[in-house]
């Protein structure tokens, strides 16, 4: 595969990749493995290990059948993510094809489901028997789709058929595949998270995805004695696809308690454990913590969100090892930045990956800014998109490949990106850029704070003020009065810590914050929720 980022110039802190030995397509990840370390332990669960020859030969049949199920190429067949050895023969079965591989959240709820098959066309899907029962439901409304198979464990119910049944099937022999694509031709669709709109469907080439899982490779030091644990609620394709290039093992762990990734890390001498940071952060308060130990982990990772530096430093201190931090989007194939897994810097996401660059523009203008000032992060590498579907190519993307990230953040003089914010939820308060996760920050440091939320409240011509939900440890004060004293209390001291425009002028205490199953607050439709209501207590 060529270098597709040839052309950038050496920025500060930029650092070039050769991209050159790199499969040309997706699926070559996985047959480059096979050939490479065929008897090696690729995927482990608790009651199954796949070998990469297995999981290999397993695509390849897969592909075959469906070559006879969907003919041609381009289809768009949706896999739903889950944490099991299915999944990956699924992805790379679909890819292998010549098909569309569309990444689904198996946590999907009906409407959000119809959503995503409905953007892409998935005329095929495999998903687990959960999600498959809720498929049922609204089959109806998804008139493109013609074939519906279950993957994972569980039971299956009737009268699908299991993508075990499909392999078990196949005619013997080698499959039929089509020939080579280009390293240009869209392989797979990821959808955006959806917290500021409905989601919308990525294309990303198999370049995209080869070349990032060699980026992943590199900054998070993957290599072939690497065991990675992956703590997530859904297999993510980074994480598979880097550790596949890698030609390392990977731990799949189910569990969602904090720390049953710890156990799982000890049992199978894992160097890596990949995890959220709101299990992170449950496991850095959990009582058990004080017992735990990790005896090969390197490095643990978060992503997704940003992990608070005190949970960071926190279990790094406790376990003795490094705690960092990356960053990425689904336009992104994801990830475009991470720190270094040596000596990470608690709060920040890390430098660019190699072969991408990233600077910051101011909001209105459009300016580039100079080191430390915030504006909205841009990106350009050879990871990023080829289009939203339904746009044409590069749609989202400027003529000369910045990408506009949507989220606010800064670039200190040693290169790491700082996030502040997503670029829909800063507002002004009299001319001043105002950021809800600095004040959020400013309120989870006060002990009788265990969660919260700040969002905006118009306050007419001067813009708008900080609205928080806060959710209090109050002990054995239940009544209304004590709660009610006690948060002002708590906006009192930290509001003397804020300058005024980054102060909360409006709060509530409620029971929890309602986020998504990767931990993600949806703060536009919590304010939009929570100012159709009473809007709260004024603070003094």
């Amino acid at each position: 595969m060529a270098e597709p980022s040839s052309e950038l110039p050496s920025a500060p802190g930029f650092v070039p990749l050769d991209a050159s030995r790199l499969p040309g397509s997706l699926d070559g990840l996985l047959s480059r493995a096979a050939v490479a370390r065929p008897g090696h332990r690729a995927v482990v669960t608790a009651d199954r290990i796949a070998t990469f020859a297995e999981l290999d030969g397993s695509a390849s049949t897969l592909a075959g059948v469906l070559r006879t199920v969907l003919p041609g190429r381009g289809q768009v067949v949706a896999v739903a993510a889950l944490l099991d050895v299915d999944f990956t023969v699924a992805y790379f079965g679909v890819a292998r094809s010549g098909h569309v591989a569309a990444v689904v959240n198996p946590l999907l709820r009906e409407d959000d489901l119809v959503h995503v098959l409905g953007l892409s066309g998935a005329r095929a899907a495999f998903v687990d028997s959960g999600l498959y029962t809720r498929l049922t439901a609204v089959r109806d409304r998804l008139p493109a789709l013609e074939h519906v198979f279950v993957l994972g464990p569980a039971e299956t119910p009737a009268p699908a058929r299991h993508l075990a049944e499909l392999l078990a099937e196949a005619p013997p022999g080698p499959a039929a595949l089509p020939a080579a694509p280009s390293p240009d031709d869209v392989v797979c669709l990821h959808f955006t998270s959806g917290t500021t709109g409905r989601p919308k469907a990525v294309r990303l080439t198999h370049r995209n995805l080869v070349v990032n899982a060699h980026q992943i490779a590199l900054a998070h030091a993957l290599d072939g004695d690497s065991v990675t644990v992956n703590h997530l609620p859904t297999y993510h394709p980074m994480h598979q696809n880097s550790a596949i290039h890698a030609l390392a093992t990977q731990v799949l762990c189910t569990r969602p308690d904090p720390t049953a990734p710890v156990l799982t890390a000890n049992r199978h001498r894992a160097t890596h454990l990949y995890s959220l940071p709101f299990r992170l952060a449950l496991l850095a308060q959990h009582e058990r913590l004080p017992g735990l130990r990790l005896d090969t982990v390197a490095y643990v990772a978060s992503g997704g969100s940003a992990l608070s530096p005190e949970s960071a430093s926190r279990l790094s201190a406790h376990f003795g090892v490094a705690v960092f931090q990356g960053y990425g989007l689904a336009e992104t194939s994801p990830l475009t930045h991470s720190d270094d897994p040596r000596q990470p810097v608690p709060g920040s996401v890390g430098r660019p990956v190699a072969g991408t660059e990233c600077r910051v523009v101011d909001v209105e203008s459009r300016r580039v800014l100079p080191g430390g000032e915030a504006g909205e992060v841009q990106v350009r590498g050879p990871q990023v998109m080829r289009g939203y579907l339904g746009a044409r190519d590069a749609d989202g993307v400027e003529p000369d490949g910045w990408f506009s990230t949507g989220d606010v953040g800064r670039i200190e003089q040693d290169g790491r990106l700082f996030l502040v914010d997503r670029l829909k939820d800063v507002f002004k308060y009299h001319n001043w850029l105002v950021s809800p996760s600095e004040t959020e920050r400013a309120l989870r440091g006060h002990p009788l704070v265990s969660d919260c939320v700040v969002f905006d409240h118009p306050e007419g011509a001067a813009g708008a003020v900080a609205h928080a939900l806060v959710v209090l440890r109050t002990g054995d004060r239940v009544d209304e009065a004590a709660v009610s004293g006690a948060l002002a209390e708590v906006c009192r001291l930290v509001n003397a810590r804020l300058p005024y425009f980054q102060q909360v002028r409006y709060a509530e205490a409620v029971d929890s914050i309602p986020r998504s199953p990767n931990g993600k607050v949806r703060r536009r439709e919590l304010r939009d929720r929570r100012l159709g209501t009473p809007a709260g207590a004024l603070v003094e």
